[in-house]
């Protein structure tokens, strides 16, 4: 085991840096909704340098997220040249890109085209979570085409496809559509901009694309797919406006850094720069080795990437179907697996609006060092102690929270379903907002508890969760984490490195720099992605599931999911006609 580095060795390396060149050191950059984050990451998996900078989002009206591509990349570059100042350019090896799921649209020459109704020329870029496009999704979706089956049977208004059906049928045809070069997955615009290929990864067009990969059946667009939803006019060109080279993540794109990204950077011309990933995909990459060099015990681990919103993922060497779960993708993170992908669609974003639109927020005991949920956390052990439980999961037995307050993405897959209380009194004080963030963390475990039993249940048995994974601003929260192997009866581990997903992007760069070197060059690494996993994961803190509270939280699971009837049983109540 590869133990974490203390302080004073982050520092020492540091230091050294610049005058160790038998060494490589990579780049990882994770551009997510609101920043740019860089890391400088050794070849143990260690990160010993960050960096952060805050990118624009323009809301113009509801449901409406646009962002710019040239502020977006002004920020890598930006983030890129601090973790690697002081450090020798030729040992930095490879640079790796992780992304939000976006949609990038620039014209016949590269430059930004306008995805804004008012032609914004910088506003080039539609947010993963704009959510514009419902009616060409729901289009799309009454096609029952097969490559639906991919996405659970629906695809998402958060994908690609309806977006660009939204934009092809709302802005002139002549201003927009007419000049239009390429649209990329933010992920893959970047490499592109950093190295002038126009590859795509497999990660990106087989998740948000439906791009068919699968070595039985053959890969590629299927043509009918898009005859049918209006859009077949992306076939001309060998389908050059969404891309015809598809590459496995941590390939090396082109000929690297070009000259002027290489210039903008800091950097050595031809750095290797690697086929990227989405940003949660290299959240799961970063973290499914931890703990745990063996490959064989990856598809029984679920990894769970919490922020805004959650992603829950599930390797698998079976091709499984399962409703209201994304995927099966084949080889979407680790080569010749299969990836399920479940998410919720607010969960960090829900604790904070249950936090922040309480009355007694303002009264909580908040300080640069104590966080909101470290005071509520503190106070629910005083209450569970003050009316002598034995856990402060008991402490909602009269007090329920259905959590869908932004729609379900998995596994029922409703945008419209909403949240649910039970048990409101009329106190608002703080011990009142406790119960309610409590609740409402459980109602969140239950949701990935519903996820698991739906995967396992049409798997037949061949899928089978040993253990919870979690990284991202979730597992900051020690009582979300205990929560989550109470409810699902697992362990919940999490990585002794703290940022999963830049060291994800990292090992993609490591995996790009192998690939440029010859055998020789290359002890202690080989050319394949599975072994910068093996090289580079980290060790894990492990929490276990307390047995004693296995019946309680089988029975406030079976009241979540009562709640998710009942909504549905008012929905048809309302719906009928006098």
């Amino acid at each position: 085991m590869i133990d974490a580095p203390s302080f004073q060795r982050r520092y020492t390396c540091m230091k050294n840096i610049t005058r160790n060149n038998n060494n490589m050191y990579f780049v990882g950059v994770d551009v997510g909704t609101g920043s740019v984050r860089a890391a400088l990451v050794d070849g143990t998996g260690r990160i010993l340098k960050k960096s952060t900078n805050a990118i624009q989002t323009w809301n113009p009206e509801e449901n409406f997220y646009q962002q710019s591509s040239e502020d977006i990349w002004r920020s890598c570059c930006k983030v890129v040249r601090e973790v690697t100042e002081g450090v020798s350019s030729e040992a930095v090896g490879g640079i790796g890109f992780d992304a939000t799921c976006s949609l990038v649209v620039v014209d016949s020459d590269g430059l930004p085209l306008s995805v804004s109704k008012n032609g914004e020329r910088e506003q080039n870029v539609i947010l993963w979570m704009d959510h514009r496009a419902k009616k060409e999704a729901d289009l799309i979706n009454t096609t029952n085409h097969r490559v639906l089956k991919y996405v659970g049977g629906k695809i998402s208004l958060e994908m690609e496809t309806p977006k660009i059906l939204w934009l092809k049928n709302n802005l002139p045809k002549n201003t927009f559509w007419q000049k239009v070069g390429r649209f990329f997955d933010l992920p893959d615009f970047l490499t592109w901009k950093a190295t002038d290929a126009v590859s795509r990864s497999l990660c990106t067009v087989v998740c948000k694309w439906t791009y068919c990969a699968d070595q039985a059946l053959g890969s590629g667009w299927d043509r009918s797919y898009f005859e049918e939803i209006g859009l077949d006019d992306l076939s001309q060109n060998n389908w050059s406006a969404i891309g015809n080279e598809i590459f496995e993540p941590g390939r090396p794109c082109g000929s690297g850094l070009t000259d002027n990204a290489a210039r903008e950077m800091g950097l050595t011309v031809g750095t290797p720069v690697a086929t990227s990933l989405i940003d949660a995909h290299a959240g799961g990459l970063g973290m499914i080795g931890i703990g745990s060099k063996n490959p064989t015990e990856f598809k029984h681990r679920l990894v769970m990437i919490g922020g805004t919103s959650t992603c829950h993922m599930l390797l698998s060497d079976q091709e499984v179907f399962v409703d209201g779960v994304w995927g099966p993708y084949y080889g979407a993170i680790v080569p010749d697996l299969w990836l399920l992908e479940g998410g919720q669609s607010a969960t960090g974003k829900l604790i904070d609006h249950v936090i922040n639109t309480h009355p007694a927020a303002k009264h909580l005991n908040v300080t640069e060092d104590v966080r909101a949920e470290d005071y509520l956390n503190g106070l629910l052990v005083k209450m569970a102690a003050d009316r002598g439980l034995d856990a402060i999961d008991r402490l909602t037995e009269e007090f329920h929270v259905y959590p869908d307050f932004h729609g379900n993405r998995s596994p029922v897959a409703d945008p419209t379903l909403k949240g649910m209380v039970v048990g409101l009194t009329l106190s608002v004080d703080q011990e009142n907002l406790a119960l309610i963030y409590l609740a409402t963390i459980q109602a969140l475990c239950y949701g990935t508890r519903h996820i698991i039993g739906s995967m396992e249940k049409k798997s037949g048995g061949s899928l089978n969760v040993q253990e919870i994974l979690v990284c991202g601003g979730l597992c900051r929260n020690r009582t979300f984490l205990q929560c989550q192997a109470n409810v699902a009866a697992l362990p919940v581990r999490t990585s002794t490195e703290d940022d999963s997903v830049l060291i994800g992007s990292a090992m993609l760069a490591a995996a790009a720099w192998t690939s440029s070197k010859s055998s020789a060059e290359l002890r202690p690494w080989s050319s394949s992605l599975g072994d910068a996993i093996t090289a580079m994961a980290s060790d894990a803190r492990t929490l276990h599931p307390s047995l004693d509270l296995q019946e309680y939280h089988r029975r406030k699971y079976g009241v979540y999911l009562e709640m998710l009837k009942h909504q549905n049983m008012y929905k048809n109540i309302m719906s009928r006609n006098p």
